[in-house]
């Protein structure tokens, strides 16, 4: 039996969320402004399957595909928002599911640092070379979620609501996990952002 995980429409990708997911993407990288849709299942072969009616359906393209023992979560955009609307309908009836079947997101951990010391942003820079540097003395937003994939409409609210910096956004695995930077007010807004937006994550 296939379940649906993570269900996620994104109607504009924000400018730094759109160059990281193209800087980490195998597939057809996105350009700010695409939609987006994000969907994970499992068991994760069965992603393969849905991937083929996505591509088949309409214009999208493939952004991603990562296909796991237990999860497999595939990732799909086109600048026409119908396309990927379209494409999302066609995929929930093959799979004879609605939104209300997909897995609610949870908060794993959430938390603002303060005032990030030198030493600290030098090994955070290092581990997460995909996106943007945290610089002394900004605060840090940290948020860990399941299914990983809600992660991602996480962070382009946080962006759209916010002057921060995206640091990381890793999406895949039993966990997703955001972090972002700037200064504190800043980085207050965006949090808060970020997590009205996975306590409520949108269709298509």
């Amino acid at each position: 039996m296939i379940k649906l995980r993570t269900y996620v429409y994104i109607d504009s990708l924000q400018p730094q969320l759109a160059e990281y997911m193209a800087s980490v993407s195998q597939g057809f990288p996105p350009v700010p402004g695409d939609s987006c849709l994000w969907m994970e299942v499992s068991p994760g072969m069965a992603i393969h399957m849905f991937t083929d009616i996505a591509l088949k359906a309409t214009r999208v393209n493939l952004t991603q595909q990562v296909v796991e023992r237990a999860f497999g979560s595939m990732v799909i955009h086109h600048r026409d928002q119908d396309d990927v609307r379209e494409v999302g309908r066609i995929m929930l009836s093959k799979l004879e599911a609605t939104l209300s079947d997909r897995q609610q997101c949870q908060i794993e951990w959430q938390e603002i640092i303060r005032g990030m010391t030198a030493d600290h942003c030098v090994l955070i820079n290092r581990q997460h070379r995909g996106g943007s540097m945290i610089i002394p003395g900004e605060s840090m937003f940290i948020l860990e979620c399941a299914p990983a994939g809600y992660i991602i409409y996480a962070a382009n609210q946080a962006e759209k609501a916010a002057n921060i910096t995206l640091v990381d956004v890793r999406a895949v695995g039993a966990h997703g996990r955001l972090t972002l930077s700037g200064r504190e007010a800043d980085v207050e807004e965006a949090a808060a952002a970020a997590i009205k937006a996975i306590s409520n994550p949108p269709g298509t």
